[in-house]
């Protein structure tokens, strides 16, 4: 890690046996420091910032596990050129080139029905315009903007979709994490903005549970991680990473893409603390037709990232625990969590980890295979589901009780301005919706991937799910 950058531990990570074991990460790791490690950790923590060889050592270690964050120095003098791909929108993409005054701005204009409205609105804000003659989507309007800077010698290239407008000071803030080496591209964060005339429910419910906006945590983005990628809507990227998007994709062309530059052996960081505001459907036909089709993609997402779109992914023993716990046996799933807290136990002795860390592990991730269990069943299987309790009340409560799993815990962690009750059938009904697409886009790919669970080491995660 580069000299001079703030480094801090992720609001997760716990520090255990006096600084020696850190617990953290995504998927979640203890890791055991040496009496150097504890060393360069201290004044680590002490100085706030990379101050030494030993430390930038240190810190990459704990940014790499996903145990700490990066705090880049802000950057003024980075160049970079901002790509804007429109269809139409006039208004919003106005504004868009409002909040970017002062950018070098390249818009696309991906074969608009009145494309003199569009160019009124580029020479008004006084960026320059690409026109295609015939729509080809979001992939092939990017890689217009992308052609056309192949003698450029910008640094970096930001891609901001034409209805979202970047806070003050966006690029930047973001730009200084690219004084890392190893990162090739970063996100803000995406905060919905509620259109003019949305409902109470479906404000409260976009406001809390946009499929854009990945949260206030910052993340290390790799499949499998708390954060398994990032949107397009608003990315930067260094320019010399990313060469052209996939224009057979209509949708999760951007995941795609950032998948792509982390196989590659890139880092791309999440920035949260960096918010571009994005307008959302004002109405739940619009909410949930958009949720269809961004689930139409896992298809021909697995059929180019084959082991990263499981909706479910199983570890052995919680998933035993897991299961013994549906099929209402608490004491054999009791058993069955003690061996497994015992087992763990004696690996992280070995390892020379303090073993009380077995119990709360295998207790997290028997929680974290019910709620997964219930968000799959309810995407992909919720009719068959009702059908196979039908009849059998005992069996049906269960099957209720693991589809409002993940919607009560979301409701906890959020803390919407929404009852439980309201709250809970709004996720349901966007978990089906997205869970359509998904069968959807794996009967045209000809693909099961996205319908079957997988195992921790060929799991990945499912775009926008």
């Amino acid at each position: 890690m580069p000299a001079g950058f703030g480094v801090v531990l992720d609001r997760q990570t716990r520090v255990l046996d006096g600084g020696r074991v850190l617990l953290g990460g995504s998927p979640r790791r203890a890791l055991k420091l040496s009496p150097a490690g504890v060393a360069a950790f201290r004044r680590l923590r002490a100085d706030g910032y990379v101050t030494d060889e030993r430390t930038g050592r240190l810190a990459r270690r704990l940014v790499d596990a996903g145990v700490a964050h990066p705090r880049p120095p802000v950057r003024g003098d980075a160049d970079v050129t901002v790509i804007v791909p429109v269809r139409d929108r006039a208004e919003s993409l106005s504004r868009c080139l409002a909040a970017l005054a002062g950018a070098d701005v390249v818009v696309v204009d991906d074969g608009s029905v009145d494309p003199a409205a569009v160019a009124a609105v580029v020479a008004r804000h006084g960026a320059r315009l690409l026109q295609r003659p015939v729509c080809g989507g979001p992939a092939a309007a990017r890689n217009t903007g992308l052609a056309a800077l192949a003698d450029s010698m910008a640094e970096l290239v930001a891609f901001v979709d034409s209805d979202c407008v970047p806070s003050p000071g966006w690029l930047d803030r973001l730009a200084g994490h690219f004084a890392d080496p190893a990162v090739v591209a970063v996100a803000p964060r995406i905060v919905p903005v509620l259109a003019a005339g949305a409902g109470r429910t479906l404000g409260a419910f976009a406001a809390a549970r946009s499929p854009l906006d990945l949260g206030p945590d910052e993340a290390l983005v790799r499949p499998g991680g708390r954060v398994s990628y990032v949107p397009t809507a608003a990315l930067v990227v260094r320019r010399t990473a990313l060469d052209r998007f996939d224009e057979a994709l209509r949708y999760g062309e951007d995941v795609d893409a950032v998948w792509r530059l982390i196989a590659a052996g890139g880092v791309v960081r999440y920035d949260p603390s960096v918010t571009v505001a994005h307008a959302e459907p004002a109405t739940w036909p619009a909410w949930l037709r958009r949720r269809h089709l961004y689930g139409t993609s896992a298809g021909p997402l697995a059929r180019r990232h084959p082991d990263r779109l499981a909706p479910l992914v199983l570890s052995p023993w919680p998933a035993a625990v897991a299961a013994l716990l549906l099929a209402r046996r608490p004491l054999p799933a009791t058993a069955a969590g003690v061996v497994a807290a015992a087992r763990l136990a004696s690996k992280l002795r070995a390892d020379g980890l303090p073993p009380s860390l077995a119990a709360p592990m295998i207790a997290e991730a028997t929680a974290a295979t019910l709620t997964g269990a219930g968000r799959a069943v309810t995407q992909l299987a919720l009719p068959a589901a009702v059908a196979l309790t039908a009849g059998r009340p005992r069996r049906l409560a269960t099957l209720a009780a693991l589809v409002a799993a993940p919607a009560l815990r979301d409701w906890l962690r959020l803390r919407p301005s929404l009852d439980p009750v309201r709250w809970t059938l709004a996720s349901i009904a966007d978990d089906l919706a997205y869970g359509t697409g998904v069968w959807r886009g794996a009967v045209r790919a000809r693909t099961a991937r996205p319908l079957l669970p997988a195992t921790p080491r060929t799991s990945g995660g499912s775009p926008a799910g």
